[in-house]
């Protein structure tokens, strides 16, 4: 059973993207899809707390609409909506994948180079 807090979090943001993209200027398929994208990561995230949970669905939208367009730039995806979805869906894990690597990289080896 899912908590209260991401159940509230999941309809505010669905109902606020789904009002948003009748708005002038506001892509309605990226933002529709990357609501979808970021929902789906955030059923899936069981084993996280609901407080964070809901945090990571509020960036994982916010990521994937604002990344759509550059998405779309640079990859041969041509729909906006499906790159927000791809982005929503995987920036809070490569994200997190990224942190952890990080933390266990060892900086002073890059300066250490070739000297003996």
């Amino acid at each position: 059973m899912s908590e209260p807090v991401t159940n509230t979090a999941l309809a505010v943001l669905l109902t606020g993207a789904s009002l948003a993209s009748v708005i002038a200027g506001v892509d309605g398929d990226a933002l529709l899809c990357a609501a979808a994208g970021a929902t789906l990561f955030t059923i899936s995230a069981k084993e996280l707390p609901g407080w964070r949970r809901a945090l990571y669905l509020i960036i994982s939208l916010v990521v994937g609409y604002v990344g759509a367009s550059e998405m779309v730039r640079l990859t041969p995806i041509k729909s906006t909506g499906a790159a927000a979805f791809l982005l929503s869906l995987l920036v809070v894990t490569v994200s997190l994948g990224l942190i952890e690597r990080a933390r266990t990289f060892d900086f002073a080896g890059l300066f250490k180079g070739g000297k003996q």
